[in-house]
Order: structure tokens, then sequence, then C-alpha cells
């Protein structure tokens, strides 16, 4: 029986694109890229359809920015053009991802997250230490400048061979070409930076693409997101599936491991950086390589974790403090001037400070925080009150 060939240079549709379009336009629509997209969007589709399948497609500017929360980093923000390019390939590859990811890995990932990998980490310790009766340790690490030391080529080859073993569908050629165009693009090349220059001044240099030699892809994009995780993955199971570690997560670039004898973690660690140096050129950071009994409370995304509660940690408390207070001061400001708020603040911005509170309260709902979140709803300006007030239990505003 004669065996079909597959024609791998296959043809990304129209559907596939729209589909891709819709999921990205969720939480952007309110940008300016987005709406300026959205005016004629079909054909814009119907166009950037066309270039994909004929090869001429070209990644576009990005935009560079300094954020300061919850830490000062560097974002790289592709145009809204290309972020549906990332959510098409994404589409097509997440599924498969997910069966090559371990089960502790918690970051971009449907029903993982922050509070998944708090929870999971409190019930190693408590495995562990079998509730507390034995003596048990945490050695937390995490990798210097993570996403700026990702190496492209490294990060391609793994992708390419990925995709040409897990991928068998008639697009896989042109799905590679897409993954190598968005792995290899140097973002700092014609972009447009938004923020003032002296915004990068005390950012460290290791800590900016504009001081790579090569390496390294945005934070910013749903891609690098992804990409990121499935770099890891080689770590992932080297941790799991090679040393045999029971008790161990990954949230980004910041992991875990639990066990009774804190000798074996120390001599751990070297083991760890030479398989990260090694393999995916990447380094631990010297100064983050904390190894401490676990009965004294561990840090962990946001939580402190004890015997016997979960707290929220000092950062996550200031920095809705500090999100508040600077609306207030916005708010007051403006009154004081005698300008009405309905005019001061859009329907709009009013709903992006709902939104920026409602994620930490969201959070911290998961934890016995009720004093917390009354004092901090407390906070806000009666001036606000026009659009919204704290619901019942101060779980959100609206």
């Amino acid at each position: 029986m004669q065996q079909l060939e597959i024609d791998f240079r296959g043809k990304v549709t129209l559907e596939e694109l729209f589909a891709a379009y819709f999921e990205c336009r969720k939480n952007k629509r309110k940008t300016k890229n987005a709406q300026k997209f959205e005016m004629n969007y079909e054909e814009r589709l119907i166009k950037l359809r066309d270039e994909i399948n004929n090869g001429t497609y070209k990644i576009g500017r990005s935009i560079a920015f300094v954020v300061e929360k919850p830490v000062k980093r560097e974002i790289f923000a592709a145009d809204f053009r290309d972020r549906v390019v990332h959510h098409l390939v994404i589409q097509k590859l997440n599924a498969l991802f997910e069966k090559e990811f371990i089960y502790d890995s918690y970051s971009c990932r449907v029903g993982k997250g922050t509070l998944f990998g708090v929870k999971r980490l409190s019930r190693f310790i408590r495995a562990c230490s079998e509730n507390f009766t034995k003596e048990t340790y945490v050695l937390k690490l995490d990798i210097k400048g993570f996403f700026m030391h990702i190496n492209r080529e490294i990060l391609f080859r793994k992708l390419q061979k990925f995709i040409e073993s897990k991928y068998v569908v008639a697009d896989q050629g042109l799905l590679i070409e897409i993954v190598e165009q968005i792995v290899q693009n140097d973002c700092t090349e014609r972009c447009f930076v938004k923020s003032p220059r002296w915004k990068w001044d005390d950012l460290p240099p290791d800590k900016s693409l504009f001081n790579n030699d090569g390496s390294g892809i945005p934070i910013g994009n749903l891609t690098s997101q992804v990409f990121a995780n499935f770099y890891l993955s080689t770590f992932d199971h080297f941790m799991k599936s090679t040393l045999k570690l029971r008790y161990y997560g990954r949230y980004v670039d910041d992991f875990f491991v639990v066990h009774n004898d804190k000798d074996y973690l120390k001599n751990l660690i070297p083991v760890i950086e030479k398989f990260l140096k090694d393999e995916l050129h990447l380094t631990l950071h010297p100064k983050k390589r904390i190894l401490q009994n676990a009965k004294h409370g561990v840090k962990f995304t946001g939580a402190f974790i004890k015997q016997h509660l979960i707290y929220i940690d000092k950062r996550a408390k200031g920095n809705l403090y500090q999100v508040i207070d600077k609306w207030n001061k916005d708010i007051e400001s403006e009154s004081k001037k005698n300008v009405l708020n309905s005019e001061r603040f859009t329907p709009e911005e009013f709903k992006h400070f709902q939104a920026s509170v409602n994620s930490y309260l969201g959070f911290m709902v998961h934890y016995r925080t009720y004093n917390l979140r009354k004092k901090m709803c407390q906070k806000i300006s009666p001036r606000f009150h026009i659009r919204f007030k704290p619901k019942k239990s101060y779980t959100k505003i609206g």
C-alpha cells in the first residue's frame, strides 16, 4: 500500500487567525494598536494570512518601556498584529506543551499559577515533615536575569525538534518558520522607546536587552512566557526524573526543593549549577540562594507559609497600598483645582483602577486577610465612590 506524504508547508487558515485575533483582543481592546487594527480587522487578517502563507510576513516594531511594580523591569510589547501571530502559535502548540510540562511547573498554565504553587509548597512541607514532626528544610533558588539570558539558538533548536516530533500537521514547516522568526527577532532594533531614557539608569545591565549579546527574549509577549516555560522543562525533568526529587516545584525562574536532609540540599546546589550552565547557558543568582528550616516560615510567590497559616507577604501588601495612594493623590489633587471627578477620570481609567485593586483582593481572598482587605478598601478615597464601593466581605470593589 502506497504511503501518503504530508506537505509540511501547509497553509494557515483565516478561521485560525480569527480565533487568534479574538483571543488576543480580550484584554487589549482599549490600546491604540488594538483599536487601529479593529477598525478594519477583517481585511487586515486576510492580509496577514496571505503574508504568513507566502513567506513575506515580517515582525514589526516593539514598544519598549520600564515598569516599577512588582519589581523594576524592562518590557517590550509587540505590535498588536504580531500579538495575533503569537496567539496563533500558542493556539497550535499549547496542548502539546502541556503534555511536556511536569505537574509542578506553575507559570502560564490554566489551573495553575501563584496560588496553586503556594498550596503545593505548603503541602510538600507538611508531607515531608510528617505534619511538622520531623526537621524539614526548603532550598529556594533563582536564575539570574532569566529572560535576558535565554539562549535563542538553544531555544529554537529545542522548539524545532519538539515541533517536528510532536506537531504532525500539514503546516508544520510553516509553523517552524514563524517560531524561528519570533525567537530570533531582535526587538531592540527599530523599537519605539516609550519610557524616558533615565528610567534605564538604575536598571542593572543584565536586566536589559539593550545590553545583551544576542541572547534573551522580551518580557511582555505571550510567546516569551510560554517558550520560557518550555526552555526550563528540560531542567524540570532533570530535577524530577534524573535526581528523583519528590518535593520540587517551579514558578517561572523561582524554584524550590523540600527535603529532610540539610546537607543533601547544600550538595544539590553545585549539581544544579552545572546542569543549568552546561545545558541551558544559565546561572543561579548568587544573592538569592536560601536554605531554611521550614518551621520558621517560607516565602514564595507573594505568600508566607507557616505551620498553621499562609499569610500575604509584605511586598504584596505594600504594592496595593501604593496603588491606592497613587490614585487617591491623583483624584484629590484634581479636586483642589475644582475639576469634576467625572472629567478627571474617564470610564476606562476608573475600570483600570478597579481592575488593579481587584487583582490584589482576588489574590488575598484565598488567605486569612479579612481585616487587611477591609483596611485597604477603607483607604480608598470617597471620591471614587461615585463609581464603586467595596463588596461584601471586601472581596472586590465594584
